[in-house]
């Protein structure tokens, strides 16, 4: 990418109501290739994810597309050329899932604002985030099929834990796209809103996560996570979640300070401690 081109993955960052938190947009910015995703994309949202986890006052990230898609999927006219190197390929895909797997791992949450065009790879992102807000005119597929290609960057192992085999199976052979409704009564979305209102929305949700403990948010989030990856025992899932919760119980100020602020009734001054 030359000095003058367009980062292909925009950072915006704003600041949470009246406090020195920030809230992080990640906007995925190849819009007349409705956001594909190549090499370059995927580096710029490295190094967009690297200043995010070397900042402590961020509490959240958006991750939203610029023009009418989230993103189409992989940059398929790139991938004629690069699906024919046996070294490269298999390097882009593990890299796609690092990556990608990188907002899972975040200490902060990561909500997807499906704002249009959703498919196979744009699919693949909105499912490493923690959860997903859509606009109204969102569509959602996989559609990797559809193009004689299979999915590899994650659809195939997240969308069956997202919305069971059955549904995953359908929308993976069938190659369709869900309206937003139909997303959301499925639970690939959280919540429908109008297209003006999708970044507000984001904003405020962003900001009530800024007034929690940002080290229990963080706990609370690998739990979560790393539980729906392992897909383990019920009694293999209780016990990390003991032990994770006795630790910060017993060796956290931000518990002390909110058990503190409970009882004398007034706001928690959370410190990530």
């Amino acid at each position: 990418m030359s000095e003058s081109e367009p980062s292909p993955v925009l950072t915006r960052r704003a600041p949470v109501a009246d406090t020195d938190h920030v809230a992080v947009t990640l906007v995925l910015n190849r819009p007349d290739q409705l956001n594909a995703i190549d090499w370059p994309m995927l580096d710029a949202l490295d190094a967009a994810l690297d200043e995010i986890v070397a900042d402590a006052s961020v509490r959240g990230v958006l991750v939203t597309g610029a023009g009418r898609a989230f993103s189409a999927g992989g940059d398929l006219v790139g991938y004629q050329t690069l699906q024919r190197d046996p070294v490269r390929f298999p390097r882009f895909v593990a890299e796609l899932h690092r990556i990608f797997g990188r907002l899972r791992s975040l200490p902060v949450p990561a909500v997807a604002l499906v704002n249009g065009v959703t498919a196979a790879g744009g699919l693949e992102l909105l499912l490493n985030c923690d959860f997903a807000l859509a606009a109204r005119s969102a569509r959602i597929g996989d559609a990797h099929l559809n193009f004689g290609q299979m999915g590899g960057g994650g659809a195939l192992t997240l969308l069956p834990r997202a919305v069971g085999r059955a549904r995953a199976a359908e929308l993976v052979f069938s190659g369709r796209f869900l309206d937003a409704a139909e997303a959301a009564a499925w639970g690939l979305v959280n919540r429908v809103v109008d297209d003006d209102a999708l970044l507000a929305a984001g904003a405020e949700l962003l900001a009530g996560f800024a007034a929690k403990s940002p080290l229990a948010m963080a706990n609370a989030k690998e739990v979560m996570t790393s539980l729906w990856a392992d897909n383990g025992s019920v009694d293999a899932g209780l016990r990390y979640e003991r032990e994770r919760n006795s630790y910060y119980c017993l060796t956290s100020d931000d518990a002390a300070e909110g058990l503190a602020a409970f009882a004398e009734k007034r706001p928690p001054e959370f410190r990530g401690s």
